[in-house]
């Protein structure tokens, strides 16, 4: 591997453990983590106690009617989420941002979540 391309691995796992070093989901409050790609958005509930994913949608699940990575589709993701999230009795979660600066698709996708109902 090219020595700027080790560089940049370290630098972005670097950047995702300052953000989740802090934070731990558990099965009553999981962990919103989110994913994102050049074409799409993922979105997972995770309990960190147990390691197991709780729910997990992005814009190639079914149930999403935009199929490409747009505010609109992640909004929708955070609203979907968010009543799944509701109909297993999970009312508040930890956001994590991951790697990525709460801001467009992201701040979105959480500002969907809260308008279905989650708190964090």
């Amino acid at each position: 591997m090219d020595k700027s391309k080790k560089n940049r691995n370290r630098a972005r796992k670097t950047r995702i453990m300052r953000v989740r070093k802090t934070l731990h989901g558990s099965a009553e409050r999981p962990r919103l983590s989110v994913l994102k790609t050049n074409c799409h958005i993922y979105a997972q509930l995770i309990d960190d106690e147990k390691s197991t994913t709780l729910l997990g949608l992005g814009t190639q699940s079914k149930s999403c009617s935009v199929k490409t990575k747009s505010k609109a589709s992640a909004r929708e993701i955070g609203k979907q989420i968010a009543e799944l999230a509701m109909k297993r009795n999970i009312n508040s979660v930890i956001f994590d941002r991951g790697r990525y600066k709460f801001h467009g698709i992201v701040a979105e996708l959480a500002n969907g979540a809260r308008e279905a109902g989650l708190q964090f």
